[in-house]
Formats: structure tokens, C-alpha cells, sequence
């Protein structure tokens, strides 16, 4: 029986690595949109990982569009590619769910809660909480949505540190 939960759990990681891997090298949302309503320059000194995040919001507060510029590592890129793809439509509620959910899960630092999110974005999601096996890796993976909070509450700047 463990034999087949190793496997499986060596399954996911090839399929969390194959994902990473996919957004890093073909970034979805990798623009400046026309018509930005909010947008905040993240960066994270220990790697010089630069993005900036770009957020066009409707009058009720929606996130209609959502999508980044700046150079990093993979897991940074891929973190930042796959934020830009879950936030649309999503207001500032969603936003802030999916930010605890990705923070927790990333460092391992409290109750990590489900509720409000698709399984799609909780798997999405988990393909990056890997990296809290690395704490090195942890800002690379959490700068983009750290810059996003920074957008949303219209602040110019956000950092890792």
C-alpha cells in the first residue's frame, strides 16, 4: 500500500514540477493592459526577483484583468502567470482567499483554509506550496501575490522582506 502512496505522491510532484515548469516558460498574462486601474512594483533583494502587477478593476471593485512585467526566477514567473489567471473576475474577497490560502500553504503557518475556492485553484495552488519544503524559495513564490495585496490597496510598492 505505501508503495502505490509513493508513487502517487511522485506523480504529483512530476505533475506540480510539469506546471511550474509550463508557466515559467510560457508566462499567461505576461503584459501591460491598456487600461490599469491599480499596479504595484514587487520586488525580493535575496534573488532580485523585479515584477511589476498590473490590475483593471470594474466600478464595483472586480478584478476584470489582471497581468504582470518584470524578470525572476521560474517559480516566480509561474507564481505570478498562474495569480494572473485565477484573479480575474474575482473580487477583493475572492483576492484576499486565494492570497491566505497561497501564503499558508506556502509557509506552513496556520490553518489552511478551502472555503470560497475551486479545486482547480486549490490544486493550481498546491503546485507552488512545495516550496515550503525550500524557505529560500518561499519569497519567489509568494512575491507576486504580495505585490498584488500592495496593488489592491493601492500601494506602489511591495517586497519580501
Amino acid at each position: 500500500m505505501m508503495d502505490g502512496i509513493a508513487a502517487l505522491d511522485a506523480d504529483l510532484r512530476d505533475l506540480y514540477q510539469d506546471l511550474i515548469l509550463d508557466h515559467g516558460k510560457h508566462p499567461r498574462n505576461f503584459r501591460k493592459p491598456g487600461d490599469v486601474s491599480r499596479e504595484a512594483l514587487g520586488h525580493n533583494p535575496l534573488c532580485g526577483d523585479r515584477l511589476i502587477v498590473y490590475l483593471t478593476l470594474d466600478a464595483d471593485g472586480t478584478i476584470v484583468d489582471a497581468a504582470f512585467q518584470g524578470s525572476g526566477c521560474a517559480i516566480s514567473t509561474a507564481s505570478a502567470s498562474m495569480m494572473t489567471e485565477m484573479l480575474k473576475g474575482k473580487t477583493r474577497a475572492q483576492a484576499d482567499t486565494l492570497f491566505k490560502f497561497m501564503h499558508m500553504a506556502c509557509t506552513g503557518a496556520g490553518e489552511i483554509k478551502t472555503a470560497g475556492l475551486t479545486q482547480d485553484e486549490i490544486d493550481r495552488l498546491h503546485a507552488l506550496a512545495g516550496v515550503r519544503h525550500y524557505p529560500m524559495r518561499v519569497k519567489c513564490a509568494t512575491l507576486a501575490w504580495h505585490t498584488m495585496q500592495a496593488a489592491l490597496s493601492a500601494l506602489p510598492k511591495a517586497s519580501t522582506e
